[in-house]
C-alpha cells in the first residue's frame, strides 16, 4: 500500500467513525420524549436555530484556525465537540442545556472543514479527485451503517430513543481517539505555504507574482517574520478570492449554488419535525431506514455524477436541468407538506434529497459561507420564536416549497437570458 493511500485509509476511519450516529434520525423524538419533555416549539423555535447561527459565526474563523494550525488540531477538536453534542444528549434535560449544546453543534459541523482540507495537504495533487471519492465514501458508508443500526435496534426494541445516544458518544471518542493517530501536516494553503517550486504551472499568475514577492523577501528579520506570515496569508486569500470570483462563471454558479444549498440544509435540520406532525397517531418508526435509503441512493448519485456532469452541464443544458430540478424538489416539499400519510412523506424526502444533494453541488463549487447566511436568513424569518414570522412546522415547510419554485423561476430566466444572448451573438 502507497502512502498516500495509508494516510487516506486513515482519514477515512476518523469520518466513518464520526458518522455513526444512530441517534440522529430519531432526534426530535427524542427530544420531545418523556426523557426530556420538552415541547416541538421550544425545539423548534428556541433551540435549533441556535445551531444555525453558532455555525455561521464560527465558520469563517474556524476556516482560518484550521489553516493555521495544520488541519490535525481542528480534526481533533470536530472529535470533541462531538463528545459534548451526544454527552449533553445522554445526560442533560434543560432547554438551556439544550441550548448550549447548540453552540457547540455549530463548532461540530464548522470544524468539518477540517476534515475535507486534511487530505489535500498530505497527498500529492495527481491523487486528488481519489481521495476525495474515498472520502465521501467514508462519511456516507458511516451514515449508511448509523440508519440501519439505528433502525434495527428500535425495530427490536432493543434500545429506546435515549440509548441510542450511548451508541453516538462511544464512536465520537473512537473518532477522536484515532483523530489523535493521524500524521501532522507540515504546510497548508495560505499561512504555512511549501516552497515556491511547490506551485503548479497553471496557478494564476498574480499568485506566483505573489509568492515571487514573498521569495525575495525572505532575509526579513525574524521579529517580524510571524506578522509577515500572517499578512502574507491574508493578501493570498485576496489573491485567490479575486481570481476566482471575478470569473463571471464560477461567480454565477456560485450564487445558484448557495441559493440551492440553502433550502436544502433547511429542509433537512427541520425534516424529523414534519414528520412527527404528519400523522401524531403513528409514531415515525422509519427514519433511520429512511435516513440509510436516502445515504445509499445519494452515494449512487455522487459517483454517476462523476461521469455525467463534466459532458452535460454546459450553461444551456445546465440551466434547463437546474430549473427542472427545482421545481420537482418543491412539488416533493409540497407533496410532504400537505399529506397525511407519513408514508407519501418519506417519500418526498427521499425524492427531494435526491434531487438536490450533488445535482446543485459537486461541479458548481462550495460556497458554504453564503449558503449559510441564506439560511440564516430562512431561518430567522420563519422558524425562530424572536423572528418575523415564526411559522408552525407545516406553514415553514410550504415556504420551502415555494422558495424553489422561485429558484426554478431564476435558473429558467437566466436560460431565456443565455439563449437571447447567444442569438445575439449569432447576429453580429
Amino acid at each position: 500500500m502507497q502512502q498516500w493511500q495509508k494516510i487516506s485509509l486513515m482519514l477515512c476511519t476518523f469520518g466513518f467513525l464520526k458518522e455513526i450516529r444512530p441517534s440522529e434520525p430519531f432526534i426530535v423524538d427524542y427530544l420531545a420524549g418523556p426523557w426530556r419533555n420538552l415541547t416541538m416549539d421550544e425545539v423548534i423555535q428556541e433551540a435549533f436555530p441556535i445551531g444555525t447561527y453558532s455555525y455561521l459565526a464560527q465558520l469563517a474563523v474556524i476556516f482560518l484556525i484550521t489553516d493555521l494550525l495544520r488541519y490535525k488540531p481542528l480534526i481533533v477538536v470536530n472529535g470533541l465537540a462531538g463528545i459534548v453534542i451526544w454527552s449533553m444528549l445522554a445526560w442533560t434535560t434543560s432547554l438551556q442545556s439544550l441550548k448550549i449544546l447548540e453552540v457547540f453543534y455549530g463548532t461540530y459541523c464548522a470544524a468539518e472543514v477540517a476534515y475535507y482540507s486534511y487530505i489535500y495537504a498530505k497527498v500529492d495533487r495527481e491523487h486528488y479527485q481519489k481521495v476525495t471519492s474515498q472520502t465521501r465514501a467514508a462519511i456516507y458508508s458511516g451514515k449508511f451503517f448509523a440508519g440501519v443500526l439505528a433502525q434495527a435496534l428500535h425495530y427490536f426494541k432493543v434500545m429506546d430513543y435515549k440509548q441510542l445516544n450511548y451508541l453516538s458518544v462511544a464512536a465520537q471518542i473512537s473518532a477522536t481517539v484515532w483523530a489523535l493517530m493521524l500524521p501532522p501536516v507540515k504546510t497548508s494553503m495560505y499561512f504555512h505555504r511549501a516552497a515556491i517550486g511547490r506551485a503548479d504551472v497553471g496557478e494564476p499568475t498574480d499568485e506566483q507574482s505573489f509568492e515571487n514577492d514573498l521569495a525575495s523577501d525572505k532575509n526579513s528579520v525574524a521579529s517580524s517574520s510571524s506578522k509577515r506570515k500572517v499578512i502574507s496569508a491574508f493578501v493570498l486569500i485576496w489573491v485567490h478570492f479575486k481570481s476566482s470570483f471575478t470569473n463571471l462563471t464560477v461567480l454565477q454558479w456560485s450564487i445558484w449554488y448557495a441559493l440551492a444549498m440553502a433550502g436544502y440544509i433547511q429542509v433537512l435540520a427541520y425534516i424529523q419535525f414534519l414528520w412527527s406532525n404528519v400523522d401524531p397517531a403513528q409514531p415515525a418508526v422509519w427514519n433511520g431506514a429512511v435516513e440509510a435509503v436516502v445515504t445509499l441512493l445519494g452515494a449512487i448519485v455522487s459517483l454517476l455524477a462523476g461521469y455525467i456532469h463534466n459532458g452535460f452541464l454546459r450553461p444551456r443544458s445546465s440551466l434547463f436541468a437546474l430549473s427542472i430540478l427545482s421545481l420537482g424538489q418543491s412539488a416533493a416539499i409540497l407533496l410532504a407538506t400537505t399529506t397525511s400519510s407519513l408514508a407519501v412523506c418519506y417519500l418526498g424526502y427521499v425524492t427531494r434529497s435526491n434531487i438536490s444533494d450533488d445535482s446543485f453541488g459537486l461541479v458548481f463549487g462550495f460556497n458554504t459561507l453564503v449558503a449559510l447566511s441564506l439560511q440564516t436568513l430562512l431561518t430567522y424569518a420563519v422558524t425562530d420564536s424572536d423572528g418575523w414570522f415564526a411559522l408552525d412546522i407545516f406553514g415553514q415547510f410550504t415556504v420551502y416549497g415555494y422558495y424553489f419554485v422561485v429558484l426554478s423561476v431564476i435558473y429558467a430566466v437566466f436560460l431565456l437570458g443565455e439563449i437571447a444572448s447567444s442569438v445575439c451573438r449569432r447576429k453580429d
